[in-house]
């Protein structure tokens, strides 16, 4: 059986309280969920489970996130004793290809609204402050909700060749995809 993997997580820290992007290795996992497409499982993962979440997404056939390859992995390697722990998995990090094909960067919920109609229930700054106030279903409630729209904006690329975003004036972007 194939595993097609969808995934996000949430940090612990800012990016301005560990020194900036350059640092993202040290924001630490507060809570990763994962969706297993084919079964139709989500799966939620907090820092004491990190190995089961790294060995998931290892073994899949196919992971799917938005900005996973930059933020994602990059925070799971502060727990790893390599680099190159996800080299290896067959990634689609679908703002690296909107990305690629805009010049800039569309927020997750840009897509999601102008794609499917919908928004993202909150932000990730939000999320932190959460966690820190031991609200952690809270947490976890956000995150998958992002996994859900990740998956849907997925999805529709996936059927229909292309997703939208909306720029900073506002202006409708049809961006295809090779999803």
């Amino acid at each position: 059986m194939t595993d097609t993997v969808i995934f996000d997580l949430e940090t612990q820290y800012l990016a301005d309280e560990v020194g900036g992007w350059d640092h993202i290795r040290d924001m630490r996992l507060s809570v990763g969920v994962t969706y297993h497409v084919e079964e139709a499982v989500y799966r939620v993962y907090a820092e004491a489970e990190v190995e089961r979440l790294i060995d998931a997404l290892r073994q899949a056939d196919l992971v799917v996130g938005y900005n996973v390859l930059r933020f994602d992995y990059e925070v799971l390697r502060a727990y790893a004793a390599t680099d190159d722990l996800f080299d290896a998995v067959p990634t689609v990090d679908m703002l690296k290809d909107l990305r690629q094909a805009l010049g800039w960067r569309p927020k997750l919920d840009s897509v999601a609204s102008a794609t499917l109609g919908e928004t993202k229930s909150a932000d990730g700054l939000q999320a932190v402050y959460w966690f820190r106030q031991g609200l952690v279903d809270q947490v976890i409630d956000y995150c998958r909700r992002d996994v859900e729209v990740t998956w849907r904006v997925y999805q529709f690329g996936q059927q229909n060749g292309y997703v939208q975003c909306r720029d900073r004036r506002w202006r409708l972007h049809k961006v295809p995809v090779p999803w």
